[in-house]
């Protein structure tokens, strides 16, 4: 469904934030996109989703792919038309609006990829998935907590119609119990809605217990990928983003060399 070959970008002309990124995402697929704090991940998404342009980023070298089509030169709005929807970190809604009225404005965007279909059966598949957010449909969304806020910006992305979703970070800042009830959600939204999703987590453990595939980024490059369940079992996974050693102790980022890092996977 989605293919980036030999991606690069660079913000402001000046600034290469990634390096060559290649990856994949097979429709119906839930891919996971691990790495620490400015990898590169984020960027990721953004060339896919159009969003670098309101950045002064652009992609400058590669080619982006959504079902054999190059997409990489075209606006948000018509990425958003083609079935693609970026649900951003951060959890960006109209504050000011009540929940429902944050779903309906989801169904906006909605392009020939939607299909048929009601606004209003999408309103209660959406409630469906997320029971909480039908007891609080007339609430303001400001006054949200974080993982209910979480909901509704995921909610509001499948009032889209979307083929792929890109997630940035949606377990940032939540409780551990709020963390695994929305995981849970996105595996069935995978499975019962066949979209796919490009999941951008620093969790590797939620995310690599969600995701069927994973890809590994660093300084703007992948540097390691493969199948979810074999990535969990790898042991630099294991001790770089679990935290754990061979014997199964903690162990300090400080007491291990970064070149290290790079020379065992890289070599």
């Amino acid at each position: 469904m989605l293919k980036l070959t030999n991606v690069e970008v660079i913000y402001s002309d000046v600034v290469q934030v990634l390096r060559g990124v290649s990856l994949e995402v097979p429709e119906g697929s839930i891919v996971a996109l691990l790495g620490a704090n400015g990898a590169g991940k984020t960027t990721t998404l953004k060339a896919i989703s159009g969003l670098l342009r309101t950045h002064e980023g652009k992609v400058t070298r590669g080619g982006i792919e959504y079902h054999e089509r190059r997409i990489e030169g075209l606006t948000p709005d018509e990425i958003v038309s083609r079935g693609i929807i970026q649900v951003l970190e951060g959890r960006r809604l109209f504050q000011h609006l009540t929940v429902e009225e944050n779903l309906l404005l989801g169904s906006v965007g909605r392009g020939r990829s939607s299909g048929k279909g009601s606004v209003t059966d999408d309103l209660e598949q959406v409630y469906t998935y997320f029971p909480r957010l039908k007891d609080l449909q007339r609430r303001l969304s400001g006054y949200l907590s974080g993982g209910e806020q979480q909901m509704l910006v995921i909610g509001r992305a499948l009032m889209g119609r979307p083929n792929l979703m890109l997630l940035d970070e949606p377990s940032l800042g939540l409780a551990p119990i709020l963390v695994e009830e929305i995981f849970e959600v996105i595996g069935k939204i995978s499975a019962e809605e066949n979209s796919s999703i490009l999941l951008v987590e620093q969790n590797a453990r939620v995310a690599l217990n969600t995701a069927e595939y994973a890809y590994v980024m660093e300084n703007g490059r992948v540097v390691l990928d493969g199948p979810a369940h074999q990535l969990i079992d790898n042991e630099d996974i294991k001790e770089f983003y679990l935290g754990l050693t061979q014997v199964g102790e903690r162990k300090s980022y400080r007491d291990v060399k970064h070149y290290k890092r790079r020379k065992r996977w890289l070599g």
